[in-house]
């Protein structure tokens, strides 16, 4: 990295998180020039009484008839990044048109509700539901359940990670895999943190140790909700039958340590794993576009992972059909 790169680095790398003024930034996506207009379908999920928006998007034009969806059997659970507290689905707009594409899938975005307003466990409850309802058929007719790969980056990723453990917990659907981008699973982003990254990546790379901290504040109800495994992944105390997982991390990000201790807990509990570190990365590089380098590596790993998972479901299915 240039000098003049850090200097520029170093100079937005500043203060605490403002709510407002975070989302004001992020919504300014919403104008993107660069917006791709492919299928997609707005609907609404249940939580309780509260519906949870759901944007769908479509790989191949097929898929659709008359605006109405037909069929697809394989789908890709998607929740976004911002802190628990700022994007949507429509700021990620773009990332998930472009993912559908790269990935041949059926990409499903969930607009979940943000703290401060909406404190934990409130966007987690909502990504739950959803999750559920889409393993159960609710969402689209034709989703193979073992078809469905469960994602999230940054504050999406601690999303993604939390539904498959507690779908682990409670048995109610089984992902058999998931897709974390430098995933925030930690509580704690002060000088007490164990995490080595925290303290070298957390000044002067965009995203700071000191704006982790407020999101982490921000999305807490209570102090011992920061304990809590479905709040914090890497607090769990089991690690086992958890989903194949690919975790991808940023070389200068602070959330780059804990991302790999995961993937090592899961390694050590038996769990398929992957874990690739993209060199030169900052926190944030998946929303850039599928031009930049670092996104088309991360597709790289992420198609990759996918084929390698269809290899091994086409195996077993194939398998149990010997079995007498």
């Amino acid at each position: 990295m240039t000098k003049a790169m850090r200097a520029v680095l170093q100079a937005l790398s500043y203060g605490n998180i403002e709510v407002e003024a975070a989302r004001r930034l992020a919504d300014l996506k919403k104008l993107d020039p660069m917006r791709i207009f492919g299928k997609k379908l707005d609907t609404e999920i249940y939580n309780d009484t509260y519906k949870v928006p759901v944007r769908l998007y479509f790989p191949d034009e097929k898929l659709m008839t008359d605006e109405k969806p037909v069929t697809a059997e394989r789908a890709i659970l998607f929740f976004h990044g911002g802190g628990w507290t700022t994007e949507s689905v429509e700021t990620y707009d773009r990332v998930c048109s472009r993912m559908a594409q790269s990935t041949s899938r059926l990409v499903i975005s969930v607009e979940y509700r943000l703290a401060p307003e909406h404190k934990f466990p409130t966007g987690f409850e909502d990504c739950y539901a959803v999750a559920k309802a889409v393993y159960g058929g609710q969402v689209l007719p034709g989703i193979d359940p073992d078809q469905i790969t469960v994602m999230g980056d940054s504050a999406g990723g601690n999303l993604a990670a939390a539904v498959c453990m507690r779908a682990r917990d409670t048995g109610e659907f089984s992902p058999k895999r998931q897709v974390l981008i430098y995933p925030a699973l930690y509580n704690c982003y002060t000088e007490e943190s164990p995490y080595e990254s925290v303290q070298t990546n957390g000044t002067g790379y965009l995203l700071t140790s000191v704006k982790m901290e407020d999101y982490v504040r921000l999305y807490a109800r209570t102090v011992e909700d920061r304990q809590n495994p479905y709040f914090a992944p890497l607090l769990a105390k089991d690690f086992s039958q958890l989903p194949d997982t690919l975790i991808l991390t940023a070389e200068f990000d602070p959330l780059r340590d804990e991302g790999e201790d995961y993937g090592q807990k899961l390694r050590a509990a038996g769990c398929r794993v992957r874990v690739e570190r993209i060199r030169g990365a900052l926190h944030g590089y998946f929303a850039l576009g599928i031009q930049h380098l670092y996104v088309q590596e991360s597709f790289r790993h992420i198609n990759r992972f996918l084929s390698v998972e269809q290899a091994l479901l086409d195996k077993e299915r194939a398998q149990d059909q010997e079995q007498p």
